[in-house]
């Protein structure tokens, strides 16, 4: 989801190092705790399912959920009334008695946790994000539940429902679940669908099947607005009627374009799929004259789309769009706005340069089409398709729409837990577009500067008393733009370039993505497979960044003079450990910089450098570049 961002293996001389106790000592003198900011953390064991290298194991498995839905969106009405097949597939090694599934929209009836609760809207710097449904009365209509062909009942418990099934589901085996359902769609569906006039942004909107994993059984968390998703991956195979005047963007290929298109309009969407230059599908002067782009303009017309290896399905449908297209590498990509839209022609280069950066960088774009569509919503993500606003700034135009487009990686490729986890979600993807936006902006202050931005918004939001570990989950954390976005953003650029170095943590990042494409991980998993990948133990790291709100406070301490040169006292005050980067200037008027590694702190906090150079030191910082979160500058040099 969108959030707003206001507009970096070393050497070393000798070293001495002076011990401090690594064990704390009770009374009687017994060691009660390792208290090593190097030991170990207290993961699950690896087993059959996950391996200790933090790879799927031989016996991994997880759920299919393939999808068939037929909808009808009706304007007039405010309605949308859909009958849906869910192939549910168990390939666990449990026996299933009985299937969770998720009634999102029950979000807005009038009795749901949220709306008795009346929560306020989460603030996201200059934005907030209400929630809520801001007191409409909705909710989900269940007109029919059947299993394998069977009327059946569920309980209902807001959001989530249970249905038992009559013997349980066998390992191998599939159930058919079917629905019929309808429900008036909120104009502010809980900051992430709704409408604005005749444009709609449909999301969570049909009943989908929750996730039955290896760690947890069923993950049926309910859904009351901070929280986001976790889904299985399967198909879907949707057809979506709408009135004859409305254009549809959706999840999925449009496989009946020749139905729902003039002959025109699908000749030029032909034609953008073969060119990197931008194709008027819908023109300015064509927005809004639906005689000239409809095959007709009186009744209703059936979009087809289909899409596999999928976790979810999203749609909007307007009747007065611009439409957009041009390729990259075969990808098609799109951009769908109201002519009052501003910002959005240039929407479509901002667009594809981000679906090309985050493939070349990262992981290649594996789906048909990038469809981004402009309307109400502040910023939402779906396969193939966001939602995103139009922008006060061409700065945060381009932000919002490539963090949107950026979430097809984490959590739509890679299917992270986004109820439980956002910082594996919207914490890597706000670290993916720092480097997006710096590419598309070079040159320019903005450009320049974006990279480094986390870090300036530390001494704001990192608060002791207030800043809650990143391990927490979104409905309980109270400032979630720091702890689900800007904060593990910060961490990633600092184990990038300040641990690992740019090369062995990009390989690592890389395999990460792969190896856990359209698969499940955990954080676990990916504490794991970087430390196999990068050959170095990051224990000490996650620690300090994701499980507790530790802050860094390194100083010098003093410099004393020895026979054959220098020895530079460093101190470690605060309860972080980070490698170290020096600043010596010495007495002649040279300089040196030192980098030392993190393993400086092995034996306690206080740590001396012999200056190799037999010169007298004159002047030392640490952390000259400022490039670390360090909450105390005042020590950072000497002589003070």
């Amino acid at each position: 989801m969108k959030t707003l961002i206001v507009v970096a293996a070393a050497s070393a001389g000798f070293c001495l190092s002076l011990p401090r106790p690594a064990f704390s000592q009770s009374g009687g003198g017994g060691a009660v705790a390792d208290t090593s900011p190097f030991r170990a953390l207290d993961l699950p064991a690896p087993n059959a399912y996950r391996t200790g290298s933090g790879r799927p194991g031989p016996s991994y498995w997880q759920q299919r959920a393939d999808y068939h839905i037929v909808a009808t969106l009706d304007p007039a009405h405010n309605e949308i009334r859909g009958r849906e097949g869910i192939r549910y597939t168990n390939n666990s090694p449990d026996a299933l008695p009985y299937v969770w599934v998720y009634l999102e929209q029950n979000i807005c009836a009038p009795g749901s946790v949220t709306n008795l609760l009346n929560q306020p809207p989460l603030a996201f710097l200059g934005s907030s994000f209400d929630f809520s449904c801001q007191g409409f009365a909705g909710g989900l209509t269940l007109d029919a539940v059947r299993v394998d062909g069977k009327e059946t009942r569920g309980e209902v418990f807001g959001t989530t429902m249970r249905i038992d099934l009559p013997v349980p589901l066998r390992t191998g085996a599939s159930a058919q679940l079917d629905f019929g359902w309808h429900f008036a769609v909120p104009p502010q569906g809980a900051g992430r669908m709704g409408h604005d006039g005749p444009l709609y942004e449909i999301a969570q909107w049909y009943p989908r099947v929750a996730v039955y994993d290896d760690l947890r059984g069923w993950n049926h968390e309910p859904y009351i607005g901070a929280g986001e998703f976790y889904l299985e991956y399967g198909s879907f195979d949707v057809s979506l009627t709408v009135p004859s005047t409305y254009i549809v963007a959706a999840t999925g290929q449009l496989k009946n374009a020749g139905e729902v298109l003039t002959p025109t309009q699908s000749a030029r969407l032909r034609a953008a799929r073969f060119t990197d230059t931008t194709v008027a599908i819908i023109s300015k002067s064509e927005a809004g004259h639906p005689e000239r782009t409809r095959p007709r303009t009186q009744g209703t017309l059936t979009w087809h789309f289909m899409a596999d290896s999928v976790r979810d399905f999203a749609f909007a449908a307007g009747p007065n769009f611009r439409w957009d297209a041009a390729s990259y590498d075969n990808i098609l990509i799109e951009t769908l706005y109201r002519p009052t839209a501003t910002r959005w022609e240039e929407a479509i280069k901002m667009a594809r340069a981000a679906i090309k950066h985050f493939s070349e960088q990262w992981y290649r774009y594996p789906y048909s089409h990038a469809t981004t569509v402009e309307g109400p919503i502040e910023g939402m993500e779906y396969p193939m398709l966001t939602f995103v606003p139009n922008s006060p700034t061409r700065e945060d135009q381009q932000w919002a729409l490539s963090h949107e487009f950026g979430h097809e990686w984490f959590p739509m490729i890679v299917g992270s837990n986004e109820r439980l986890s956002p910082w594996m979600d919207e914490g890597f993807n706000t670290f993916i577009d720092l480097a997006g936006a710096a590419t598309y902006f070079a040159g320019t202050p903005y450009g320049d500067s974006i990279e480094v931005h986390p870090l300036h918004l530390y001494a704001e939001h990192a608060k002791p008393g207030n800043e809650q570990p990143l391990i927490e989950k979104p409905v309980e954390v109270r400032d979630l733009f720091w702890g689900g976005y800007q904060k593990p953003a910060l961490m990633m650029q600092l184990l990038r370039y300040e641990v690992l170095g740019k090369e062995r943590f990009d390989a690592a990042f890389r395999e990460y993505i792969r190896t856990w494409a359209f698969k499940h991980p955990t954080p676990a998993d990916f504490f794991r497979l970087m430390r196999d990948e990068s050959g170095m133990e990051l224990d000490w790291f996650w620690r300090d960044w994701i499980f507790t709100t530790s802050r860094l406070d390194q100083a010098v301490d003093s410099v004393s003079t020895v026979a054959g040169g220098s020895i530079i006292h460093l101190e470690n005050r605060g309860t972080m450990v980070m490698p170290a980067e020096l600043a010596i200037t010495f007495a002649d008027g040279t300089r040196s910089t030192v980098k030392l590694p993190v393993e400086m702190w092995n034996l306690g906090s206080r740590f001396a450098y012999r200056v190799p150079e037999q010169k007298r030191v004159q002047r030392v910082e640490v952390d000259p570049r400022r490039a670390m979160p360090d909450v105390d500058r005042a020590n950072n040099v000497w002589p003070r």
